[in-house]
């Protein structure tokens, strides 16, 4: 950190700020707990997961409509940081609010968890574009990863950790009747103030240093700008080859990141070696990140995609093989597809980000196309939950394959979303040169 400017340092520490809402609210205890207030509220486990798979629906599409405008509309000078401030406040507030949920109020808690995402998912709009404002293209490789890297050891692991010290303390360490409420209200107030406080400095040092001018209706003038991008985006195949190539390789990654434990589960992997794991992801994934960034600076971004894109191809063909070794081989397969998931996960998704912000038309229009990688990001997800819920129940009505021996189907058809990535990728070609004039003057 010492090496960062105070922009970039500045930067990079929201990463540290808003990473706790991903492991806690998303991930590991938010969804455990939502499953306790459901039942309490009346409903069944299956009714709990449709309407908790119907929230990250809502929120994913409503945030994926709204990313190309809202980007759009941040590009005119003045813009961004404000945007930005209104979505962060949101999440922040919706957060805090979680801890006042009754039990049994399934569906304030619902409200409150689609807003805290809308909030999160926002704000990253503004911040990924806010990436060419802090540094020079040469280093952008280099602060995205550390950007991820700081996420993992900082809001990803510190705080979570806090918080299982807090349940672990409240529950006795016995979790037979579920997470204490107290506990959960306590790691959810942690990270509604973890992420108000660490975003200050971000507030404070990083500046808006491009776009365009203010018009009088810059709404109305976003959409004709949108529009004509769409009518010239060939001009810029580069650009949207990438973007499609990102849209298939990071739904196989988001698909990995969210079902893997539920796949593990299924393989019969127990619940200490599951939140162990789950811990030494964020950890090692910090020095990882940073390697990534490193190696980028010596290979260049895009050939480290492709070597992210290959380390999951190899954990798509270990987990193909899980489900048809003899049990005492599950877990050792297990920690090394997790070792690999630690080596690569915040390397491809920083470089996406860096690679992306240096391929872009011109500095004037940022937040524009930020808007469509975020869409494409929010839009991803989608297919590879499909394959990897549609194969196995295929293999299985053809009797093809036991229920258990099924799985490897699914898990075996998230390999074509890589596959078809680095086909496109490798499409984009090579140049990293910024492209003029801007798509917002053409």
């Amino acid at each position: 950190m010492r090496k960062l400017s105070k922009p970039e340092r500045s930067w990079v520490l929201y990463d540290w700020a808003n990473s706790v809402h991903s492991t806690i609210i998303s991930t590991a205890i938010f969804p455990l707990w939502f499953g306790q207030v459901a039942r309490n509220g009346g409903l069944s486990h299956t009714q709990a997961t449709i309407r908790l798979g119907t929230a990250n629906t809502v929120y994913a599409v409503v945030v994926a409509v709204m990313a190309a405008v809202l980007g759009t509309i941040s590009d005119y000078r003045g813009y961004r940081k404000k945007m930005f401030t209104v979505f962060w406040l949101l999440g922040v507030v919706a957060t805090a609010a979680l801890v006042f949920v009754g039990e049994g109020a399934w569906s304030t808690a619902l409200i409150l968890y689609v807003l805290t995402f809308v909030g999160f998912a926002g704000a990253n709009i503004f911040y990924d574009a806010s990436l060419p404002d802090v540094t020079s293209p040469e280093r952008m490789d280099m602060v995205s990863a550390m950007g991820f890297g700081f996420g993992y050891i900082g809001g990803s692991t510190i705080p979570f950790l806090i918080s299982l010290g807090v349940i672990a303390a409240l529950s006795g360490m016995d979790l037979a009747g579920g997470l204490p409420t107290m506990g959960v209200k306590i790691s959810v107030a942690l990270t509604a103030l973890w992420w108000f406080a660490f975003t200050f400095p971000y507030l404070k040092n990083v500046q808006q240093t491009s776009g365009i001018d203010p018009v009088p209706s810059p709404i109305l003038a976003s959409f004709r700008r949108l529009g004509r991008t769409f009518l010239h985006i060939r001009r810029y195949k580069q650009v949207f080859l990438f973007l499609v190539a990102y849209f298939f390789y990071i739904d196989g990654v988001n698909t990995i990141i969210k079902m893997a434990t539920n796949f593990a589960d299924s393989m019969g992997v127990g619940f200490m070696i599951l939140l162990a794991v789950v811990v030494g992801i964020q950890v090692l994934a910090f020095p990882f990140s940073l390697l990534y960034g490193r190696l980028a600076k010596r290979f260049n971004a895009r050939s480290m995609l492709f070597v992210g894109i290959g380390v999951y191809s190899v954990i798509t063909g270990l987990g193909t093989a899980m489900p048809l070794v003899p049990e005492a081989a599950v877990i050792p397969i297990f920690v090394a597809v997790s070792f690999l998931v630690a080596s690569s996960q915040g390397g491809i998704q920083a470089l996406s980000r860096s690679y992306f912000a240096s391929i872009i038309p011109d500095e004037g229009s940022n937040g524009e196309f930020f808007g469509f990688y975020n869409m494409m990001g929010k839009f991803a997800a989608i297919l590879g939950p499909i394959l990897m819920g549609s194969f196995p129940r295929i293999a299985v009505l053809l009797g093809i394959a036991s229920e258990r021996a099924a799985y490897s189907f699914g898990v075996g058809a998230i390999f074509l979303l890589f596959l078809v990535g680095g086909v496109l990728l490798a499409a984009s070609g090579r140049s990293r040169d910024r492209v003029s004039p801007s798509l917002s003057q053409v």
